[in-house]
């Protein structure tokens, strides 16, 4: 099932997708079950009950509750996370590779995730604008596959962590390079306001079997910047959301991203920035893609 949240003249509003149709679940809802209808993703995402109540609505939902999918303004899968987006830092091998050779330093590929985050003002949905803010010169790219925890833990055990997964989504972890290495650590150059896009939607696991291959793409108006597969990762999701949880517990609902892979900007020669009215698009086969606009603050 692909689960996205919508705008209406109602608020945000959780809907889900079925090819080229959209149905907005509070309205199919009211209609099918006289218990209160999930206020949002996240209220899907928490509980089992709900999300097999959901599976019953849409199969009852009638054909004149569906609406056009290019008529619905989407907005980020879940728009405000109540906590910060948990990241991981150089995770895939060719990437590791191409930063190491724009800092002039030896490859060494980590021993254990590296962690970071990303605030919930950071995020921002289809279509809406990258603030390019006068602070940095050097704000990238990075396409990631993006995983929502739809089971609490701590201490999982990479056998059981797939259990623990709701579904998963395309992210791209916007950067500022020269904050990044200016303040001599990943947060400030990751933190700036609308450079975590997250979308379109959330793919349940069901529908994205994750242990098979799947190709993560990211293009700058219109030409290709990377194109690789989620092989290349050195941590995959099991391992990451293992060690992030190992003594800290994670929540329903928490978004954790896994790396990107190689072709940002940073490691082109020479390397290209992204500026004022650049268009990005960043997708994964069996997800979707998103698609923002570079604005100069």
């Amino acid at each position: 099932m692909k689960i996205a949240t919508i705008e209406t003249g109602s608020g945000p509003r959780p809907a889900v997708v079925a090819e080229d149709r959209i149905l907005d679940i509070t309205a199919a809802w009211e209609l099918a079950s006289t218990d209160p209808a999930p206020g949002s993703v996240l209220d899907i995402v928490a509980s089992r009950s709900t999300f097999a109540a959901l599976r019953q609505v849409v199969d009852a939902a009638g054909s004149h509750l569906w609406s056009s999918l290019a008529t619905a303004r989407l907005l980020a899968p879940i728009p405000c996370p109540t906590k910060n987006v948990f990241c991981v830092g150089r995770n895939y091998k060719l990437h590791i590779v191409e930063g190491a050779r724009a800092r002039g330093v030896p490859v060494e590929y980590p021993p254990l995730p590296e962690f970071f985050t990303k605030p919930p003002t950071t995020v921002i949905g289809p279509e809406a604008e990258i603030r390019l803010p006068s602070n940095t010169e050097k704000l990238d790219y990075e396409v990631e596959l993006a995983f929502v925890v739809g089971r609490a833990g701590r201490d999982i055990s990479a056998a059981d962590a797939l259990g623990h997964i709701f579904g998963f989504t395309v992210l791209n972890d916007v950067t500022a390079r020269d904050l990044q290495r200016a303040h001599g650590q990943w947060f400030k150059g990751k933190a700036l306001d609308t450079t975590c896009p997250i979308g379109p939607w959330i793919v349940t696991t069901d529908e994205f079997d994750v242990t098979k291959e799947h190709r993560l793409w990211l293009t700058v108006n219109g030409d290709k910047r990377q194109d690789a597969f989620i092989s290349d990762m050195v941590f995959d999701c099991a391992a990451i959301l293992s060690s992030l949880s190992a003594g800290m517990t994670v929540e329903a609902g928490d978004i954790i991203t896994t790396g990107t892979p190689s072709g940002v900007g940073l490691g082109l020669n020479p390397q290209i920035w992204l500026k004022n009215g650049d268009v990005v698009e960043a997708g994964i086969e069996g997800i979707g893609s998103i698609r923002n606009t570079v604005r100069a603050a």
